[in-house]
């Protein structure tokens, strides 16, 4: 099983500057919480020991509040002196994991897939890079991703490129830390662009579907819609 995971959370937050001022858009104050603190309690229900945030713009918001440790998790920090790019971060977040894989989430997006489940799933198709999928009806904001019967990951279309009923990238992936390390795509570079994109036809990425709670907080009217249904976490 994996029990390490890696939060993107230096996000400049540049949509949510309307509503969001002075901290990274993770800190952002859900009901006088900062979304991070939802993430951690989510990943603390499906056995998650050890968190290493990836952080750049403002991390000392992020470290000041949570410190070495959340609970049961201990807490540990890669910090990018210059902006690497989400695949960047994710690489150099890997070097501080233990094991040889770890669930990686964005730091902005609240998805409840069932990690257990999806673990499962990462595993019976041995796959080295895995993408959750989210069914949304809309899907012009984010892009969206096919897959072919087998849930194996055959194309993706940019934003605004398509506004029907599809699956996107739901932002919590599963990465072979191994496998990450040896593509040749440098110290600054996007894992969406530079690397599914582009790796998704000679190597075998899959896509988990999971229809669970999806929110992500990018803009405002979503950060608002936090307010009201985050209430749903409170007794958990």
């Amino acid at each position: 099983m994996i029990n390490e995971a890696v939060i993107l959370a230096g996000g400049f937050g540049t949509r949510l500057k309307s509503v969001v001022k002075e901290v990274p858009k993770s800190m952002a104050l859900i009901n006088g919480k900062p979304f991070l603190e939802f993430q951690l309690n989510y990943l603390l229900r499906f056995g998650i020991d050890k968190i290493v945030f990836s952080v750049g713009y403002k991390n000392e918001f992020i470290q000041s509040y949570f410190g070495s440790r959340f609970k049961t998790i201990a807490i540990s920090y890669a910090i990018e002196n210059e902006p690497l790019g989400t695949g960047g971060g994710i690489k150099n977040a890997l070097k501080n994991i233990d094991g040889n894989e770890a669930y990686v989430l964005n730091g902005d997006t609240m998805f409840e897939v069932d990690l257990l489940e999806y673990y499962n799933f990462h595993k019976n198709k041995d796959s080295k890079i895995s993408l959750s999928l989210r069914f949304l009806e809309d899907v012009s904001r984010f892009g969206s991703v096919e897959t072919d019967s087998e849930n194996r990951i055959t194309g993706f279309h940019e934003k605004n490129f398509v506004k029907s009923s599809r699956y996107i990238n739901g932002g919590i992936y599963i990465i072979n830390k191994c496998f990450y390390e040896n593509l040749n795509l440098g110290t600054k570079f996007s894992i969406e662009h530079d690397c599914f994109e582009k790796i998704y036809k000679t190597e075998k990425l899959f896509g988990f579907r999971c229809d669970e709670y999806f929110l992500d907080i990018g803009i405002p009217d979503d950060f608002n819609k936090a307010q009201h249904e985050f209430r749903r976490f409170e007794n958990r």
